[in-house]
């Protein structure tokens, strides 16, 4: 039930910028460890930078808004968007000790269907919004959801948040639409990748990387800096989806969904291939990689470089 703020998308699967276009982190994680004190606010990090900050303080906003309603509302500390590409190629060590058994991440849950690095379980604790939303009575949460509000849904032509979570944004981010705060953001992140990708230490840095996979064999399909450090890991999803046998109405699952029908066998041999893959992208893209992502953590773009 936390309030997720509004975010850009980078890559398709992580996320920079905020929407009212504040520049991300660029030191730390800013958000490990942040507890609720016994005021019941989250305690904002001094290291914190302006957009995550403003996460905060939404979420301490929320907690205020909903006690005066007369609800328990405790806040979620946001999380800091570059925590997802720590193994993700932006910190080399975790990296490598990820891909060494794990691969891309692709097959190894067939192999591993326990381990919490790749299990798709949701074994998480209930948080302490839904435990307090288990004890209400069903008129008792139907008048919780109705204080706490909602997010823009365009399927209503709603355009901002309403309830508790209206009044925290608006207390936060003032008067500017969420709308103007989106396109703003994405105006951003697409100026922020086109400088990435025309940054000309990584424009060779990318072609380096190139070379280097090009002679162990694996296949380039671009050098563009925001998407080379993707490519080889798309590549083997698409492959896996692609070695799938279709459905009779022609669909494939999922990658997920087709590890599940695999033997243990055929897992394990996947997932060797896949490692082994894995191990000469990192290897390859590592200058690359050591050069890039401080310069997208600091202007994330439209996408990653994993």
């Amino acid at each position: 039930m936390s309030l997720l703020p509004l975010l850009a998308a980078c890559g398709g699967e992580k996320a920079s910028s905020s929407a009212d276009g504040g520049t991300p982190s660029a030191g730390g994680n800013a958000s490990t460890g942040s507890k609720v004190n016994s005021s019941g606010q989250l305690d904002v990090p001094a290291d914190a930078s302006e957009d995550l900050k403003k996460q905060y303080l939404v979420e301490n906003a929320i907690a205020v808004c909903m006690k005066k309603q007369g609800f328990l509302y405790t806040p979620e500390a946001p999380e800091d968007f570059r925590d997802s590409y720590a193994t993700d190629g932006a910190d080399y060590e975790l990296t490598k000790k990820f891909r060494q058994k794990y691969g891309f991440g692709y097959v190894a849950p067939a192999v591993y269907p326990n381990d919490p690095q790749v299990s798709r379980k949701d074994d998480s604790e209930p948080s302490a919004n839904a435990k307090y939303i288990a004890t209400l009575t069903p008129a008792q949460k139907t008048a919780y959801e109705k204080a706490l509000g909602g997010p823009p849904e365009s399927k209503t032509g709603q355009t901002e948040y309403t309830g508790c979570m209206g009044t925290a944004d608006k207390e936060v981010y003032g008067s500017t639409s969420v709308q103007e705060r989106s396109q703003a953001s994405a105006t951003q992140n697409q100026k922020n990748a086109q400088a990435l990708n025309g940054d000309q230490e990584l424009v060779g840095l990318a072609q380096s990387y190139a070379s280097c996979l090009q002679k162990e064999g694996i296949n380039v399909t671009t050098t563009q800096p925001t998407s080379i450090g993707d490519m080889v890991k798309l590549q083997q999803a698409s492959s896996l989806a692609t070695s799938v046998e279709a459905g009779a109405d022609g669909s494939k699952p999922a990658e997920h969904s087709a590890t599940e029908t695999m033997s243990e066998s055929e897992a394990r041999s996947k997932l060797t291939k896949e490692i082994e893959v894995a191990m000469k992208d990192l290897a390859c893209g590592k200058d690359f990689r050591a050069a890039y992502f401080p310069k997208f953590f600091k202007n994330p773009g439209s996408t990653g470089a994993g």
